[in-house]
């Protein structure tokens, strides 16, 4: 299998691609607001992008969709999104050539969030970051994202972490190591309590050194 994160402009945004050896076809998940780095490392390796495919529809995310829809890419979104020429549902797979995605609903940032399952390489938009979670407005939202958080450290811990920005103290982690020292996973046995923390964060950061 063929993985790359790649920095695509906005805010600190990933993009990744991912592709088949064998075949040369490839995904990319979440083309932000600057598509092109994607799009010049598939060119690179030979690969043809038959998928853009969406963690979620916020713009930073979906801003390099049409750059690749013009070029012939089919757009994947969760079934709850407005949009998408391929709607997806917990469960699911995507071959791309004889690599498979599966997708995980992870609804909480936003009701149609989903994160992307490629081996042992997860793609988790703004639901999980290292060491910090995605960003909610309302004590329900809050209360979603808990349930969806409690799903994904149910995992193995050995899959691999890649979040839709850079916002933790490095790139990439594992379910194990969330599970040991992320302040809203840790909290995860009381929604009182993780709802406090994203209340409290900023002061929390303070605190305790946090970036």
């Amino acid at each position: 299998m063929i993985f790359f994160q790649i920095p695509s402009g906005g805010d600190r945004n990933y993009g990744y691609l991912v592709g088949c050896e064998k075949t040369k076809k490839a995904a990319v998940v979440d083309p932000s607001p600057d598509p092109l780095p994607c799009h010049e490392k598939a060119k690179e390796l030979g690969l043809t992008v038959e998928y853009v495919i969406n963690t979620h529809t916020h713009f930073d995310h979906t801003g390099g969709n049409s750059f690749f829809k013009k070029k012939g890419a089919r757009l994947v979104t969760h079934n709850s999104a407005m949009s998408g020429d391929v709607r997806v549902n917990e469960g699911d797979t995507l071959p791309i050539g004889e690599v498979n995605l599966s997708f995980i609903h992870t609804p909480g940032h936003t009701s149609e969030s989903m994160c992307v399952l490629a081996g042992k390489e997860l793609m988790t938009g703004d639901t999980l970051f290292v060491g910090k979670v995605g960003g909610t407005g309302t004590r329900e939202q809050a209360s979603v994202e808990f349930g969806s958080l409690e799903k994904l450290m149910k995992l193995d811990p050995e899959i691999n972490i890649w979040p839709g920005h850079n916002y933790g103290v490095r790139p990439t982690s594992t379910i194990g190591e969330e599970l040991k020292s992320n302040p809203f996973i840790l909290r995860l046995t009381s929604f009182n309590d993780f709802f406090w923390l994203k209340q409290n964060w900023a002061a929390y950061k303070i605190e305790h050194g946090i970036a």
